[in-house]
């Protein structure tokens, strides 16, 4: 894909009156610290007409001065704590043509091509990054990444909806809750639940599950990203399969069903050994959860996981409601009582003061097996990114070889339809698309 870049420059928030102060900052609650530190990077692709840069990056600066903490710098207080410094330093605004027709490489297929329709996400000061790239056609495609300790996916979505709103010339209704310290933790402590393991790990456990060999570094040569269209059918009776030994209960969610699925079908393709252990990271967002609930416009990082667990011989041996249920039950776990431990233990003296715990959260391991991560987009509201000429007609995850690493996004056809895009060794490949499809 031949991307040119027109420019490159940092844009600042644009106040209605007077700005406010840049030497003031937000620190990071429990939720923040314990994420992924990394950038995300997602794209999204428009049918012509289109809307100019100028209006794309007017909307910008507009919504930066609603949501200040992306037009700031993650620095350390005087204690050495993390915090946002919010000194309205900017983002990065890049332009960019193509001098093919978008159609060429429509729709987009997971490849490293992908790496050109967004600024790169490594040694990145910005929290933001925006690349507008320009086709012959006059389609436009525009990369986002942000800085995942700055918001989960619930508040980034909320955040691109602001945005195209300020291009349109939309009040941003409800305002986002900026509050980090809300997070406090009981007057007695409460530590239901084991910690370690789960959000932290031993620091030297985390060094040493990052240690390459040559053999390793050759197998993240062979890692190639599927992607896999599930039809609103097929769903369907995959739900019905998974909730037929349910007893009368409630449906498995096509969600719960889904990843199921592909827990086996992923599990057979490995070729794992019967007795090994394998599990699946699953993000549970908190604000439904929490007791009193959270409101939905709370701006940050308010997720923990769930990580439902089996024998490989078991998983394969047991029919599809065995995964369902696990999946089910380990999720349910993650409820009021699993946070507030979480957050009593997050600011106990074990987290604060020793310094060999870090999160398990973690995007530099590129080789999960055997175990697996789902990151659902299902419930986000990613299409309705609207600049004033209409939706997006295509969004992806950008191309993100981590094998074991899925992510499940509605399809860009509106029926009800899920992508899911499979990150894979090649010699697995063969055996998983044989088995993606198969009800049996």
């Amino acid at each position: 894909m031949n991307v040119k870049i027109e420019s490159t420059r940092i844009v600042k928030p644009l106040y209605e009156g007077n700005p406010p102060l840049t030497r003031s900052h937000v620190p990071l609650s429990v939720f923040d610290k314990v994420t992924f530190d990394a950038h995300i990077a997602i794209i999204y692709a428009y049918r012509p007409p289109t809307p100019p840069n100028s209006t794309i990056l007017l909307g910008l600066r507009k919504a930066l001065a609603v949501y200040r903490e992306w037009a700031g710098r993650l620095e350390k207080d005087e204690k050495g704590n993390p915090i946002i410094l919010l000194n309205d330093k900017g983002v990065k605004f890049v332009e960019a043509s193509s001098d093919v027709t978008l159609d060429k490489i429509m729709p987009f297929k997971p490849s490293a091509s992908l790496l050109n329709l967004h600024p790169s996400l490594n040694g990145v000061a910005e929290l933001i990054q925006v690349q507008v790239t320009r086709f012959k056609c006059g389609s436009l495609v525009v990369g986002f990444t942000s800085q995942h300790l700055i918001a989960d996916g619930h508040s980034t979505s909320d955040f691109l909806i602001a945005w195209g709103k300020m291009c349109r010339g939309i009040m941003i209704q409800p305002l986002p809750l900026h509050d980090r310290t809300i997070f406090v933790p009981r007057n007695s402590p409460k530590i239901e639940y084991d910690h370690v393991g789960a959000e932290y790990v031993q620091k030297q456990i985390k060094k040493n599950d990052h240690f390459l060999n040559n053999d390793d570094m050759k197998f993240l040569e062979d890692i190639v990203v599927h992607k896999v269209h599930f039809t609103s059918e097929f769903l369907a009776k995959l739900k019905a399969k998974a909730s037929a030994m349910n007893d009368g209960a409630r449906p498995y969610s096509t969600f719960e069903s889904l990843v199921a699925h592909l827990w086996r079908a992923i599990t057979k393709a490995r070729n794992l050994g019967g007795f090994e252990t394998t599990h699946i990271r699953i993000s549970v967002d908190g604000r439904a959860r929490l007791k009193p609930k959270v409101p939905n416009e709370y701006f940050g990082n308010l997720v923990l996981w769930a990580f439902p667990t089996a024998k490989v011989k078991d998983l394969l041996r047991e029919p599809l409601p065995y995964a369902a249920k696990l999946i089910h039950d380990a999720v349910s776990k993650v409820n009021n009582n699993y946070f507030r431990s979480f957050i009593d233990f997050a600011n106990s003296k074990v987290v604060t003061e020793e310094d060999g715990l870090v999160p398990t959260a973690d995007m530099d391991k590129h080789i999960l097996c055997p175990n697996l991560e789902v990151d659902s987009w299902l419930r986000f509201p990613f299409y309705d990114l609207d600049f004033g000429t209409g939706c997006p007609y295509i969004f992806m995850p950008t191309f993100f070889p981590t094998e074991g690493m899925m992510f499940l996004l509605p399809s860009f056809i509106g029926d009800g339809s899920i992508d899911a895009f499979i990150p894979l060794f090649q010699d697995n490949l063969a055996t998983f698309q044989h088995n993606c499809y198969s009800l049996d």
